[in-house]
């Protein structure tokens, strides 16, 4: 099933900048293949759903398995018969905003 997610995946009590240790997770989503796209504060992920999970799993474990604390805060949106989610929904939105 089509599942679109919003994540926010950072290590915790590792100092104050934290650019090195996100951009290690965003390589592990960049590279999964899947559609994705980086915001200041959320990656969005789209794909079946045991294909984003698996993304997630694997973005979190990039920092857990170096014994880094890790938070993961997550949104999901699985909606049945949807696919092009994280574009067709904004375009939607900005056809409205048209009227």
């Amino acid at each position: 099933m089509n599942t679109l997610v919003a994540v926010a995946i950072a290590p915790f009590g590792v100092g104050d900048e934290l650019s090195k240790e996100v951009a290690e997770v965003v390589k592990v989503i960049r590279d999964s293949g899947l559609p994705n796209k980086t915001y200041s504060m959320f990656t969005e992920i789209e794909g079946e759903w045991d294909e984003v999970m698996k993304v997630v799993k694997n973005a979190t474990f990039v920092l857990a398995e170096k014994g880094i604390r890790t938070e993961v805060i997550m949104k999901m949106d699985i909606r049945p018969g949807y696919n092009n989610m994280m574009t067709e929904k904004i375009d939607r939105m900005e056809n409205q905003m048209q009227k």
